[in-house]
């Protein structure tokens, strides 16, 4: 029998969203989501993400790394899945879902779609960088002269790295353009390669700068390859609370397979 998927990206980082109420998607099978996922062979984004029925809230995001493992929390992705949502008629314009680290709340403005995120401790130095867990685990790390930096060959160093924690975490290269202006490159670890974009990654380099005071703006504009997003926050006794994150989303093309 065919099932029916549809391809959303959220600046660039793209994801195959499935409409999982009858909850008939096989979610421990992780060499069938690799291959759902994989570029040239497969349908081809950085993630997969399920809409699950939930009682308490408009519906349960179900996220999955490329490399077919259920993931932490997608920034982006969660975007991508409240319009989503609102494509099945789950919702209007605004939400509260839950997702791999807890509820969140979601508005749409057009094709502006912003997101809670959970309140992040502030920051601890990591080798050249400042650790970060917003949802899920960043290292942050500034450089010069961005377009021409090897992320393909730093990216897995850091991510590997004996320093870090058994799973690793994404790595963020950043150069600054303005003081509420930042400049991105993400390697992310699940897919293991650079992305577009990176929702949980752009809140890490948000929350670094200002830590670092590099900043003293708490609302930020993040320019990644595949889009531009912004982060705003407040302070907070034991980090940052209050944290939005806004930025484009769009539908691409829907398919099925057998």
């Amino acid at each position: 029998m065919a099932k029916h998927f549809f391809k959303y990206h959220g600046a660039g980082n793209d994801f195959i969203l499935i409409d999982n109420r009858d909850a008939n998607f096989q979610m421990t099978d992780a060499n069938f989501i690799q291959k759902l996922c994989a570029y040239h062979t497969g349908i081809g984004s950085d993630g997969l993400i399920l809409i699950n029925q939930h009682d308490d809230f408009s519906f349960e995001m179900k996220y999955f790394n490329a490399d077919g493992l259920e993931g932490t929390l997608c920034g982006n992705g969660s975007r991508c899945a409240v319009l989503f949502a609102k494509h099945l008629g789950l919702i209007v314009d605004n939400t509260v879902f839950l997702a791999n680290d807890g509820i969140h709340e979601a508005w749409i403005d057009r094709n502006i779609i912003t997101v809670t995120i959970r309140p992040v401790k502030r920051g601890s130095e990591l080798l050249d960088g400042i650790w970060l867990d917003t949802g899920s685990p960043h290292l942050v790390v500034m450089v010069s002269n961005l377009n021409h930096h090897k992320v393909a060959v730093d990216g897995p160093m850091y991510r590997n790295h004996e320093d870090m924690s058994p799973d690793g975490a994404n790595i963020n290269f950043v150069e600054q353009l303005d003081d509420e202006r930042f400049s991105v490159r993400t390697y992310e670890r699940g897919v293991e390669r650079e992305t577009l974009s990176c929702g949980t990654g752009a809140v890490a380099v948000a929350l670094a700068m200002h830590q670092t005071k590099r900043t003293v703006k708490t609302k930020l504009k993040i320019e990644m390859p595949g889009g531009h997003l912004e982060v705003s926050f407040d302070l907070s006794s034991k980090g940052y609370d209050n944290i939005r994150l806004s930025g484009p989303a769009s539908f691409v093309f829907k398919g099925e397979w057998s």
